[in-house]
């Protein structure tokens, strides 16, 4: 009996032992699992967002390692919140490496749509959009880009201008020789004077102008060689560098250029003569709406709008009934040109117009007459089935900065076609009112010409002292 009990003893002992073993060795793996782990604490990313690798990232900046700081800022979860000094570097990355667009999504984390925009940050952003497509594979961009800087006139772009001098393009060539004639770079330009030698006619004549409005005395003996030799529209444009250059002799061979058997010298002569102003030329420029050519008579049309005399009211007038659309347009948009109230009537009568690109020259030229309920007509052409017409239909409302007309200009910006788009973002970067919300949007548009037309209408905006205030 008692060995019996010794021996249930032992069996229950024997399973205690093993029960305990059993329970020690399950612990043992338990821990050797947690203690494996790594440290993690809650809420703190696992890779290192903070000053160690905005100090890393800034020192591959400032090496010049452009790409390694958008490699760190990419290596970042994307839930990760990164820190502003690091999106910053990853901007200004963006941009060293030409690469606007994706800078663009760098700037709309740094500036939320809900607060005011940042100027420091948007021009360059804008410039680089520009100077990033100067050799762009597809002409129609190159031009577009060095039309927008034309217009803008900017020297810190001397180099890019300078540049396109040697690109393979006639338009892109003249279209950097008069954006460094406006940068006031033509004074110091050793490859603009090179220019004068250029293939193209266009690109000498940019060239000429440039150079003389900078007062560049010593290309007068070329000059002179060119007005005496040549018998085309580069003779005329000589001769008109020489007057500004001091030569006011030249004046009478420019007046009677306007009078040649070669139509395109007479719209060279005629769109110079209405540049310069000089009151002898009125006459002139009056005869011309009755030249037997339609380009001549448009150009005199235009010619007497840029001249911008009261004397010119007459002709116009006359011009206003011409045979040819694009006669009558120019007439309509110079006639609002004079800032004439008493023209009033007249272009209201073109609003009827069977041309719709004439009625749309009517419009403008009523807005530029202060008249705003012309908005009303310009919106009806925006809703033309011809995007040509809706593309003149913005156009025209960059004469104003109604309330109104900009509403028009936001529907234009989404239209299928790019003409009216590329059109609309031009007209808003004349606009008055504080459109810069409109046209960041611009800088997101599908086509790369009106990207950069946008990117122009911002720096249009930046540089007026109204802008930073206004900016959202």
């Amino acid at each position: 009996m008692v060995n019996n009990r010794r021996s249930d003893f032992f069996k229950i002992s024997s399973r205690c032992t093993v029960t305990a073993y059993l329970q020690t060795l399950l612990l043992f793996t338990v821990w050797t699992i947690v203690v494996s782990l790594p440290l993690v604490d809650a809420g703190t990313p696992t890779t290192p967002t903070g000053p160690a690798l905005e100090r890393e990232a800034r020192d591959a900046f400032n090496h010049a390692e452009y790409n390694q700081v958008l490699k760190l800022w990419q290596s970042l979860p994307p839930e990760t919140a990164s820190s502003k000094p690091l999106v910053h570097l990853a901007f200004q990355s963006s941009l060293k490496l030409g690469r606007p667009e994706e800078a663009l999504t760098f700037y709309q984390r740094l500036v939320p749509t809900d607060r005011p925009d940042d100027p420091a940050l948007l021009r360059p952003l804008a410039l680089g959009f520009l100077t990033s497509h100067v050799r762009d594979q597809q002409e129609y961009v190159r031009v577009e880009a060095y039309t927008t800087l034309a217009e803008l006139g900017l020297a810190e772009t001397q180099a890019v201008l300078e540049d396109g001098l040697f690109d393979g393009s006639v338009l892109v060539r003249t279209r950097a020789a008069d954006a460094i004639g406006k940068a006031g770079l033509a004074g110091k330009s050793g490859p603009l004077r090179r220019a004068l030698n250029d293939a193209m006619p266009a690109v000498r004549i940019a060239a000429m102008n440039a150079l003389s409005e900078a007062n560049v005395t010593d290309i007068m003996p070329y000059l002179i060689e060119v007005a005496r030799t040549d018998d085309g529209p580069e003779s005329v444009f000589a001769s008109a560098a020489l007057y500004r250059l001091g030569k006011q002799d030249m004046l009478i061979d420019i007046t009677g250029a306007a009078t040649l058997p070669d139509p395109d010298v007479r719209m060279a002569a005629l769109g110079i003569l209405g540049r310069l102003k000089r009151a002898s030329s009125l006459s002139v420029l009056s005869q011309a709406v009755y030249d037997p050519e339609p380009s001549v008579r448009a150009f005199a049309a235009g010619a007497l709008g840029d001249f911008g005399h009261t004397g010119g009211v007459g002709p116009l007038t006359h011009a206003l009934g011409d045979e040819n659309a694009r006669v009558r347009a120019v007439a309509a948009t110079s006639l609002g040109r004079l800032g004439i109230r008493e023209n009033h009537p007249l272009l209201r009568a073109l609003t009827r117009d069977a041309s719709m690109q004439v009625r749309a020259s009517a419009v403008e030229g009523l807005l530029r007459l202060g008249d705003v309920s012309a908005v009303a007509l310009a919106a009806d052409l925006a809703k033309h089935p011809d995007p040509s017409i809706r593309a003149a239909a913005a156009h025209t409302l960059s004469a104003t900065s109604d309330k109104q007309a900009v509403t028009i200009l936001e529907t234009l910006l989404q239209d299928q076609q790019p003409q009216p788009r590329l059109a609309a973002v031009k007209a808003l970067g004349k606009s008055g009112a504080p459109v810069t919300a409109l046209l960041k949007k611009g800088l997101q548009d599908t086509d790369v010409a009106i990207r950069l037309a946008a990117a122009g209408s911002l720096l249009q905006h930046l540089r007026r002292p109204t802008s930073a205030s206004k900016a959202r």
